[in-house]
């Protein structure tokens, strides 16, 4: 390992290589998310508290249920 010099203890290079790999899982984790859609309103959030400070955002449930009907009004939006 790189960031680990030589002569370190095996403890030590365990701890950095477990620190690495949870690094890695959380990054596919949220890639994942992504990918999936599963960040969007985590996302609304953020934008919302950007733009609108000073009016209170959206419930979970109450966001989820616009998205897909939103999606329902464009007929465009899916392939079927």
């Amino acid at each position: 390992m790189a960031d680990v010099p030589p002569g370190t203890t095996l403890a030590a290079r365990t701890r950095a290589l477990t620190g690495r790999a949870r690094a890695a899982g959380r990054l596919a984790w949220a890639t994942w998310r992504s990918i999936v859609g599963a960040d969007r309103y985590d996302r609304y959030l953020a934008h919302h508290r950007a733009a609108h400070p000073d009016e209170p955002p959206m419930g979970e449930k109450e966001f989820w249920r616009e998205h897909y009907h939103s999606l329902d009004r464009d007929t465009g939006a899916r392939c079927c």
